[in-house]
């Protein structure tokens, strides 16, 4: 393992480690909603600070030419900067008198703490992805600049969140973003489209999810009424993980151990426009604009 993660200083033996991250792990895959829909690259190491990000300009479809000598808008670089990959942290404390407890019992090791630690983490890499950083200037897919926005409905009403996807849809395939799609939605959102859809027997949902092909996924991450359509292919955006979701052992004290779940990572996007928010009616900006 790691000497950055320090587990050769804590009193813990394989099986313990090994309990640990396995609650670890399978907290987050259960909490985590970005990683669904978002290609992940890397990890490029613990070390690593700042990344590249591409902004890019143009598009169209590609040439057809016999002998390629043909003009064609290209695909350009509109801006580029480096983007910084943030820690994100909790830390837990194992009680020595639990630790011995558990060692002269023959019991497994209570793993409840750091599967609660990993759930903090992976909420706070979703409110990372969604809503950025504007201390660390890092945009969000519902804060960056240049993305689509269309109003919202009042989704309660049945058919009006089918319409409203209809709507975004269009607008995305229209800037040349074609799909396939995810859509993201707050829980109440996401309750309201478990309902029959007119008289045809089926959930709105699914009907929805004929136009979302790469899923529908309810997120804490949003506020309520929240919801937006992306394009995530690799072209448009990625997140860039540093290091992956890891426990490392932080301090001793009063014979007490303090362990820490963390990761490093960032939200690359490179085409704003292929992001489309619903916005609801009197918010900022809800009239829709597009990159």
């Amino acid at each position: 393992m790691a000497e950055y993660l320090q587990r050769d200083q804590a009193p813990l033996g394989p099986a313990e480690w090994a309990a640990i991250d396995q609650a670890v792990v399978r907290t987050a895959q259960s909490v985590l909603v970005g990683r669904r829909f978002i290609n992940l690259v890397g990890p490029f190491g613990p070390g690593v600070e700042a990344l590249p990000n591409d902004v890019l300009s143009g598009g169209g479809g590609g040439r057809i030419d016999l002998l390629g000598n043909a003009e064609d808008e290209q695909l350009s670089i509109e801006n580029r900067r480096f983007l910084p990959l943030p820690l994100l942290y909790k830390d837990f404390w194992i009680h020595w008198r639990d630790l011995e407890s558990s060692r002269l019992i023959g019991v497994p090791l209570d793993v409840g703490k750091p599967a609660a630690a990993a759930a903090a983490t992976a909420q706070t890499e979703d409110r990372l992805i969604f809503d950025g950083d504007a201390g660390l200037g890092l945009p969000g897919l519902r804060t960056v600049e240049g993305r689509q926005q269309v109003p919202m409905s009042d989704w309660s009403s049945m058919g009006r969140a089918f319409s409203d996807v209809v709507e975004a849809v269009r607008v995305l395939t229209q800037a040349g973003f074609t799909g396939p799609y995810a859509l993201a939605v707050s829980p109440r959102l996401y309750a309201d489209l478990n309902r029959i859809f007119d008289a045809t027997g089926v959930l709105e949902l699914e009907q929805v999810e004929k136009l979302a092909r790469r899923g529908v996924y309810p997120t804490a991450a949003l506020p309520e009424p929240g919801a937006l359509l992306v394009d995530s292919g690799a072209q448009n955006l990625d997140l860039a993980v540093g290091l992956d979701m890891s426990t490392a052992y932080v301090e001793s004290d009063n014979l007490n151990h303090r362990l820490r779940v963390l990761e490093s990572l960032v939200l690359r996007i490179r085409r704003p426009g292929a992001i489309c928010t619903f916005e609801p009616a009197g918010s900022t900006g809800s009239a829709r604009r597009r990159a």
